[in-house]
């Protein structure tokens, strides 16, 4: 099941499938130089190169550092691209889908990172070659992406303890490696330090709610919220957002609700509030908070303005997703 629902009624859906073919014809590959540092991710962009082919596809390497996505995206448009394939994380891939809002190509993942939970909701093999084939045969869709304060996200943002766990994370991949069980250990180590929740104000498509809460988590990623047994994948699949919004004043209900996650046991109405909303106006009791968008993290002023684009991305939808 893809999380993305694949109709799309806006004026500007036509035009950005404009030059747009069934099967792609250039493809750029755009690398993340500060994700895609080891043998094995060298290893693996050439390997769904190979499966591209040398004469079909061409390497961009992005150096966050030093460029704006926008500017590798727009040469390898300038260039003749037709699809543009973000290989590596989350991260990359939401960098991508920003600058791709509202053009005339399509997006696709290669899935290089540790999650890869947007290329896994649309039914793309992990292993990169077999991603490759996958792309050359899906067809382009348009399909509305989630916004907060302008930033396109993919998957999820929040505020509260998970932009906590990403800042803790980058100290222990630093020491012990980009691994799924660090990840893990990261949340522990964050879950010691909590003191106290958030207080929010909370507008939902004209509803007021004031929340006291370590989490606000913000979905598109039906994948995401079925993987760990949440409500909310019909809100994204009537395009819209699904929103949680964790109970819990202490640390020892951070660790029962992480193991309740982590066994598909989390229930509505005891350990997390829901709520479907297609436009979400947060307001934090600071006048900055740290706000995490697909595994990215910045300090950010409130309110936070979370709202479906209006400008479509086309993405490669593989054969046999369905929305």
């Amino acid at each position: 099941m893809t999380d993305q629902p694949i109709a799309f009624d806006d004026p500007a859906a036509p035009a950005a499938m404009e030059g747009v073919t069934d099967a792609p014809r250039a493809i750029a590959v755009v690398t993340n130089r500060k994700s895609g540092t080891n043998a094995r991710d060298r290893d693996a962009v050439d390997r769904a190169m190979a499966e591209f082919g040398r004469d079909r596809a061409r390497l961009y390497t992005w150096a966050p550092k030093h460029q704006k996505i926008e500017e590798v995206v727009d040469r390898a448009l300038e260039d003749g691209a037709d699809t543009v394939v973000a290989a590596g994380g989350d991260g990359t891939a939401m960098a991508v889908a920003g600058a791709l809002l509202g053009k005339s190509a399509a997006f696709a993942v290669l899935p290089l990172g540790t999650f890869n939970y947007f290329a896994r909701g649309l039914g793309l093999p992990e292993d990169p070659a077999e991603a490759a084939r996958a792309v050359l045969d899906a067809p382009a869709h348009p399909i509305r992406v989630g916004q907060v304060n302008g930033t396109v996200f993919l998957n999820n943002a929040s505020l509260g303890i998970y932009p906590a766990v990403l800042k803790q994370r980058e100290s222990v991949y630093a020491r012990y490696g980009r691994r799924r069980i660090m990840a893990h250990w990261s949340a522990a180590q964050t879950f010691m330090k909590f003191q106290r929740p958030m207080h929010l104000q909370i507008e939902a498509d004209g509803r007021e709610i004031e929340a006291r809460t370590p989490l606000l988590f913000v979905s598109r990623s039906a994948f995401q919220l079925e993987k760990f047994g949440l409500s909310g994948a019909e809100a994204i699949s009537e395009d819209g957002f699904a929103v949680l919004i964790a109970r819990g004043e202490t640390r020892a209900d951070l660790f029962r609700t992480a193991l309740r996650l982590c066994t598909r046991s989390a229930v509505e109405g005891r350990d997390y509030d829901f709520l479907a909303a297609r436009h979400l106006r947060v307001r934090s009791s600071k006048s900055r908070s740290l706000l995490a968008y697909d595994g990215e993290k910045r300090l950010s002023p409130s309110p936070f303005e979370f709202r479906m684009s209006r400008a479509p991305l086309t993405i490669r939808l593989p054969q046999g997703a369905s929305g």
